[in-house]
């Protein structure tokens, strides 16, 4: 009895250690499995260096897209960006204007931001803020996709996961961040928002009068109709007679730092 009893016995502590060592190890391995998470902060260098190579400048301009429409919804078994021209029927279920549902204007003003010799330079920094106050850091090595589509699926991304990363690197060239806007710009900065009811202003002649010492932040709307609330803004001023595009706007204002700095 003494036998059967030792070997009952035997198999009970023999398991008992084989388990508690593995899990150990499993223990142990979670913070190195997340030790990457650590280089975030690396992120704030990444604008050091262009995507020529070349090492860049502190960013001399800062674009704050404000009211972009980026909105998520399940249509059918796929969660969609809402837009007017496939989901016309989603959005009128659900009492919404088909109209306002534009993000191909956000898209259109990212590419001319972000394919400006300006960017390249690494002397341009971007925000979006959308419709629903989500705030977003894009980073100036991002290169946004052309096509529309792939586009949406971007931001259907972004949404979710609340940032993405590079495919090559830890770098986040998507991300959500915190509010306010005003905690992410230089203290010295100088706002301006830009609209057709402001003060009209001609661009070659504005930006060597704004001083060499602050930081140069422009706000424009990314929206269909209206003008962008930015309370936040210290002037707001029209860069041209007429009614531009968010994205003609955009362009016009790069080319005009890109003539004052010297940039190629």
């Amino acid at each position: 009895d003494k036998r059967s009893s030792l070997a009952f016995n035997m198999p009970k502590t023999a398991p008992t250690a084989t388990i508690k060592k593995p899990k150990k190890l499993k223990e142990r391995a979670t913070p190195a499995e997340a030790a990457p998470a650590v280089e975030d902060p690396q992120v704030a260098d990444a604008p050091e260096h262009t995507s020529d190579g070349k090492v860049a400048k502190q960013p001399k301009v800062i674009v704050v897209l404000e009211g972009a429409c980026l909105e998520t919804g399940k249509v059918g078994k796929d969660h969609v960006l809402l837009n007017c021209d496939d989901h016309q029927g989603f959005l009128r279920k659900h009492n919404r204007d088909p109209a306002e549902s534009r993000p191909d204007i956000l898209h259109q003003m990212m590419l001319i931001l972000l394919d400006s010799p300006l960017n390249k330079a690494g002397l341009l920094k971007l925000y979006v803020r959308t419709a629903k106050g989500v705030l977003i850091e894009v980073s100036p090595q991002i290169r946004i996709p052309r096509t529309f589509k792939r586009f949406a699926g971007l931001m259907v991304q972004l949404l979710h996961k609340l940032s993405i990363r590079a495919a090559n690197g830890p770098h986040k060239l998507l991300k959500v961040i915190k509010n306010p806007i005003v905690d992410h710009l230089p203290p010295n900065a100088r706002i301006t928002l830009l609209s057709v009811t402001g003060r009209l202003v001609s661009v070659p002649k504005f930006i060597p009068s704004l001083p060499e010492d602050v930081t140069h932040v422009y706000v424009a709307g990314a929206l269909a109709h209206g003008k962008a609330e930015a309370q936040y803004a210290d002037e707001c001023i029209a860069i041209s007679q007429y009614p531009l595009s968010g994205a003609a706007a955009l362009g016009r204002l790069c080319s005009g730092y890109e003539n004052q700095l010297g940039i190629l």
